[in-house]
């Protein structure tokens, strides 16, 4: 017979989402405030799952035409040129900025998509009461929430060109309908990150402990 790990639920303490203390709570059905930082307190955050997977699939479907419609639009004498991401990352391999081309190709394709993927790896396993590599998971969350911020390199390329770059009637720069849905993604998968309840990993272990 194995002796089930002691956690806080278990414990009758409730962790503060904001500030991380761990304080007795007020009841079990209304766990009440954070004595140090006043946030309302909960044992899990309600609808998660839910929410998370709605937040993921809109992003998911964002992130199509973010890739497929260009994000910036040169105007050089007349004539217009339209590159999407994809193109960008091409267009400066090409002309010898490779180190360049590659921090975008991370920052603006691979990791949307990773984030993608592993919030629905997570959402998953969440699902089917996984008990497996629960300290892994968490891990891959916490690397999620540190990394999403970085995915908005690309915009912040885009608006400092378009902001430098307006040599009207020679040159102009302005932005594509591919940034709003980048941009889209990016907001949505760091919502999503913040609605995930990283709690959830460890309750299929409690209970299987059980």
């Amino acid at each position: 017979m194995t002796t089930a790990a002691l956690t806080g639920a278990r414990a009758g303490l409730v962790s503060c989402e904001t500030c991380g203390l761990l304080s007795q709570p007020v009841g079990s059905a209304e766990p009440g405030y954070c004595p140090r930082c006043g946030a309302r307190l909960e044992w899990r955050r309600p609808r998660s799952i839910q929410t998370t997977w709605a937040l993921v699939v809109a992003a998911a479907i964002c992130y199509v035409p973010a890739n497929l419609l260009p994000v910036l639009g040169t105007t050089t004498l007349g004539s217009t040129e339209y590159d999407t991401i994809m193109g960008g990352v091409v267009f400066l391999y090409t002309s010898g900025s490779w180190p360049l081309a590659l921090i975008v190709l991370i920052a603006s394709v691979m990791v949307p998509l990773g984030k993608l993927v592993a919030l629905g790896y997570l959402l998953f396993s969440v699902q089917r009461g996984s008990v497996k590599s629960s300290r892994e998971r968490a891990r891959l969350y916490r690397m999620v929430e540190i990394i999403g911020r970085w995915s908005m390199l690309d915009v912040f390329v885009d608006t400092f060109t378009v902001a430098l770059v307006q040599l009207q009637p020679l040159m102009s720069v302005r932005p594509g309908a591919g940034v709003m849905f980048f941009a889209a993604v990016v907001v949505l998968t760091m919502i999503a990150a913040s609605t995930f309840d990283p709690r959830l990993i460890w309750d299929a272990s409690t209970r299987k402990e059980c």
